[in-house]
């Protein structure tokens, strides 16, 4: 489709393992068989399946942190498949990633200032650490966090303020691309509605593209439009998350759903959250 940003076609990734024959020649295990993917401009795509479908090496590949064995990425209508690092380097601003564990992705020697203003110097932003703090602030503001996060390191912050660290990381250099790999799994209801309502208007107001990979299809429903199933490796289902989730064509999609902890999902679940966060005196 002419809107589409970013496509993946015919993606087979093989990871190799030392085997038992002679001179430790190494064997290829498969784990993408051919995966197909679309993403357009400004859309939110779900990436689900159980542990294990190949969901998180899918969403790697898309970045070219996984080098896939066959098939193609292309990302605004250019192929970036085998691009060299050099190549890869001014799309880092533009394909972006909020990663799963927060804490292991902030370096803890690091104050959540250094963190954010280093990026926007890096890639021309801002000209001064001056500049970049004042963009940093914007954008702290704009994710519910004081400004004085700044002062602190990630150590001191909660799990939710984290989290929103990552997705200010993400969206300080105002990215088209940005891959959310299980970013809620780890935190509990109330925080996880906070956090998805906040992505949910940066996607809207930034106009991004958004791959969000999780396990959990009610959380899938509540943000995104389109939802690809995964299983062992392949695509079985993909579609408008409304005709997924109402009329699933697929056995295993259709047991992912029945696993849902909430057999009818709650759509008004985020806006009770920011209800819920509202009434917490500041």
């Amino acid at each position: 489709m002419a809107d589409d940003l970013v496509v993946a076609r015919g993606l087979v990734v093989a990871y190799g393992r030392r085997s038992a024959q002679l001179f430790g020649s190494r064997k290829r295990v498969p784990v993408l068989h051919g995966v197909g993917l679309r993403v357009g401009r400004g859309e939110t795509v779900g990436i689900v399946g159980e542990s294990g479908s190949g969901k998180t090496t899918l969403g790697r590949a898309l970045l070219g942190l996984v080098e896939p064995t066959a098939g193609t990425v292309t990302f605004d209508g250019a192929d970036i498949t085998a691009i060299d690092e050099k190549g890869r380097r001014p799309l880092r601003r533009r394909m972006q990633m909020i990663f799963q564990d927060p804490m292991s992705s902030l370096n803890p020697r690091h104050t959540i200032g250094r963190i954010l203003t280093e990026p926007l110097v890096l890639h021309r932003f801002a000209t001064s650490r001056k500049a970049a703090l004042s963009l940093v602030h914007g954008v702290l503001d704009r994710v519910g966090l004081s400004r004085n996060t700044v002062e602190r390191y990630s150590f001191e912050l909660s799990g939710g303020q984290r989290q929103r660290v990552g997705i200010a990381r993400a969206v300080v250099l105002k990215p088209d691309f940005v891959l959310a790999d299980e970013i809620v799994s780890g935190l509990d209801v109330s925080t996880q509605a906070q956090v998805l309502r906040l992505l949910k208007e940066l996607t809207s107001e930034m106009h991004l593209a958004l791959a969000f990979i999780s396990h959990d299809l009610s959380v899938v429903r509540s943000i995104c439009q389109r939802v690809v199933v995964m299983r062992e490796g392949r695509v079985v289902e993909e579609g408008p998350c409304e005709r997924v989730f109402t009329a699933p064509a697929d056995d295993y999609t259709r047991m992912l759903i029945d696993a849902i902890p909430l057999p009818t999902v709650d759509p008004g679940w985020l806006t009770r959250g920011a209800a819920a966060e509202a009434a917490v005196p500041g």
